[in-house]
């Protein structure tokens, strides 16, 4: 294990609050790491307003300056008082970005991918379909909370953050729902490729 892992491995074990920056997040992500394999970090995020915010998974060698959170007694506090309890870690298999992928897609009902080093300030929210040539197939709901009709495609290696369980998600899907089982048939054909 390298220092970083074994900085993980701590902060896992005790329970500790960690604060890090992202090469594309020079704004700090803070949370508690609920799991991490060989290449990703999965993260209960604690946001900003001090209340739990869903689950992210990030790419290790995007993280820097990991530490144990500077304001970690207040943030606590705050989560105490709210009446926050640490989320039980999700079923989130972390061996590759296509395991996460998959088992955040039936664990939770929108799933969100980040490419941020080709689109830094987009992100794509919707159901996982599936997989082919190192790509993924997504079915994605609209800001509006509208469910698209066709699928998109998105290259797998392109991917740095994978969200999920988070208040804009389940706020979308608490309005637009589930995609009908027709839309997504309809989406599963139109997905395959030639």
């Amino acid at each position: 294990m390298d220092k970083q892992q074994l900085q993980l491995r701590r902060a896992l074990d005790q329970r500790q609050l960690i604060r890090f920056s992202r090469r594309f997040d020079a704004s700090g992500t803070h949370g508690y790491v609920r799991g991490f394999g060989a290449k990703f970090l999965l993260l209960a995020l604690v946001a900003d307003g001090q209340w739990f915010n869903g689950f992210e998974c990030v790419r290790i060698k995007d993280v820097r300056n990991l530490r144990p959170d500077p304001y970690r007694a207040f943030a606590e506090a705050a989560l105490r008082k709210r009446g926050e309890r640490l989320p039980r870690k999700p079923r989130i298999a972390m061996g590759s970005i296509e395991e996460i992928l998959l088992s955040a897609n039936r664990a939770f009902p929108l799933v969100t991918i980040h490419q941020e080093r080709v689109h830094p300030d987009i992100c794509w929210i919707g159901r996982v379909l599936c997989f082919d040539r190192g790509q993924v197939a997504m079915l994605e709901i609209t800001p509006g909370a509208k469910w698209e009709s066709k699928p998109r495609w998105y290259r797998l290696s392109t991917i740095t953050r994978v969200d999920f369980g988070g208040g804009y998600e389940e706020a979308l899907h608490l309005v637009g729902g589930s995609p009908s089982d027709s839309v997504v048939i309809q989406a599963k054909r139109s997905s395959r490729r030639s």
